[in-house]
């Protein structure tokens, strides 16, 4: 991957809807090497998919937290499958420090909130794990 790359990658983060023209003049380059590379980072896997990002205020009674997680020995693997399968968990990151999991959770109650705690504490390999709501975004 080459500058042209990731300057590409950084502009289709911004707007994977962008016209490769557009893509193109930006960049300084025809809109074949446009295509091609697109084509090339889809084809080796580092363009996975494509999706829509929305506004939190879109799902105004949607409850979003971050969830950190202290894995109990070797049990980090097992435990992201699990998380990965929960409907609640919409993104995962593994980290290093006190903690090793940040999970990214939402539901529509703070009743369903508490059972997404619930369900993620009694998973095995949890050891230990602390929560906090998101209260507003700054920025998208």
């Amino acid at each position: 991957m080459d500058d042209t790359d990731r300057q590409l990658l950084s502009l289709m983060r911004d707007n994977a809807r962008a016209s490769v023209a557009s893509l193109a003049k930006v960049l300084r380059v025809s809109r074949g090497t446009v295509q091609n590379r697109l084509a090339r980072l889809e084809a080796d896997g580092t363009i996975v998919g494509y999706t829509v990002r929305l506004k939190p205020q879109v799902e105004k009674h949607r409850i979003r937290a971050f969830m950190t997680v202290a894995v109990e020995g070797n049990r980090i693997d097992a435990l992201l499958v699990a998380l990965r399968g929960d409907p609640a968990v919409s993104g995962l990151h593994t980290t290093n420090g006190r903690w090793d999991i940040v999970a990214e959770l939402q539901a529509d109650s703070l009743e369903a909130f508490d059972r997404v705690l619930g369900r993620i504490r009694l998973l095995d390999g949890v050891a230990n794990t602390e929560t906090s709501l998101l209260l507003s975004t700054s920025k998208l």
